[in-house]
């Protein structure tokens, strides 16, 4: 288990550049509170390229939406602190320390942090995982599972669903809000009485609609995902106290502090583990090792990244620490292209995506592709 949460470089930062892409997504992903991207399937984010007088690079992105729905940051709230804050605090640095001087806009943080991370593993020749996990074993295929947003109807649902067992996805995860959930979950049980099943919430529901979600227990599923608000512990402690069913925090933690807390008043069981929302990889190992040495079951979400962040993801979520099915779905189910020459498909026999071995993030940017997401963005912002 890795006791480092902070890296050096050998060689000082020499440039950092910022690149705004916008990426038709393959299908839309509606949740509680709408969907990430906007009506016309484009989804925003923020790939942070950086270099080091070595010459070597690493990649990063920043999962920043259009709005401040899942989160406060936007890509042009990223944009801004990075430009003006965060990459002129740490040029011709060897290390992000001076990163401490600034608070909040943890996704813009990630960005930067993974970058620097990638092109330090690279400088050390070894691949992004290697230098999470600080030499010790991880894991070469990681388990997942795959999320199904809200969809028009049951029939529609269990339509998606059947489409993605076929594909090989073990673990299903369904999106719920107030009016969609307890018959909507009883079909699916009853359609699929084996299947490994979760819901996510998305903060839709308070403290008042623990009758409706108290239902949820006779359908064994493998957790309900956020069900409260989306900094709330206390509510979640007096919500889990009467289920059975074990309830895992997503938005409700943002440090490994938080994970904690949870723990000591009982506010849940389970951990979704997102580097941009926690600020980064250093304080998502922090949040691994001490959900691995509590016995906190744990797994990595995803943010519809693309193969940058996608490859990312994958590393951490190699760690043994990681315990359950992440949200690491396949290029496919996202983006065709993707920005990254490399693709993840599903290893359907088991479930799995493939950790990228080579060194660094393990993965190449199509240039000719992140010039034309570029395009695509600042086009978006101009129509409004």
């Amino acid at each position: 288990m890795t006791q480092t949460y902070f890296v050096h470089s050998q060689s000082p930062i020499a440039h950092i550049r910022v690149h705004p892409i916008a990426m038709p997504l393959v299908e839309m992903l509606m949740t509680s509170f709408g969907s990430e991207a906007r009506q016309d399937a484009l989804r925003a984010a923020v790939l942070v390229e950086l270099e080091l007088v070595s010459g070597v690079t690493g990649w990063g992105e920043c999962v920043a939406s259009w709005a401040p729905r899942y989160s406060y940051e936007t890509t042009e709230t990223a944009l801004h602190v990075l430009r003006d804050f965060f990459i002129p605090a740490v040029l011709g640095e060897r290390d992000l320390s001076k990163l401490r001087a600034f608070r909040g806009h943890p996704m813009a943080r990630m960005a930067l942090e993974a970058a620097f991370w990638a092109a330090v593993a690279a400088e050390r020749g070894v691949a992004l995982g290697d230098l999470l996990s600080g030499g010790a074993p991880r894991k070469e295929r990681v388990p997942v599972g795959v999320s199904i947003g809200i969809q028009p109807s049951i029939e529609a649902t269990l339509a998606v669903i059947e489409k993605r067992l076929q594909e090989g996805y073990r673990r299903i995860k369904l999106k719920i809000k107030p009016k969609w959930d307890v018959e909507l979950l009883r079909a699916v049980r009853s359609a699929y009485p084996d299947i490994a099943l979760m819901a996510d919430a998305n903060s839709a529901y308070t403290l008042d609609d623990a009758p409706t979600l108290k239902q949820l227990d006779d359908l064994n599923l493998m957790m309900i995902e956020q069900p409260l608000g989306h900094l709330d512990l206390y509510q979640h402690s007096k919500l889990q106290a009467q289920l059975q069913t074990p309830i895992c925090l997503d938005e409700s933690i943002l440090t490994a502090d938080d994970v904690r807390l949870m723990l000591h008043i009982g506010a849940g069981k389970i951990v979704n583990l997102k580097p941009g929302r926690v600020g980064g990889l250093s304080e998502a190992l922090k949040i691994h090792d001490l959900c691995r040495s509590e016995g906190v079951p744990l797994w990595v979400g995803g943010m519809l990244e693309t193969g940058v962040g996608r490859a990312a993801n994958l590393a951490l979520a190699s760690l043994m620490g990681v315990t359950l099915p992440s949200d690491i779905s396949a290029t496919s189910r996202y983006y065709d292209p993707d920005l990254t020459e490399e693709v993840f498909t599903l290893n359907a026999e088991d479930s799995t995506l493939s950790v990228p071995t080579g060194v660094g993030l393990g993965v190449r940017v199509n240039r000719e592709r992140l010039a034309a997401a570029e395009v695509a963005y600042y086009e978006a912002i101009a129509a409004g």
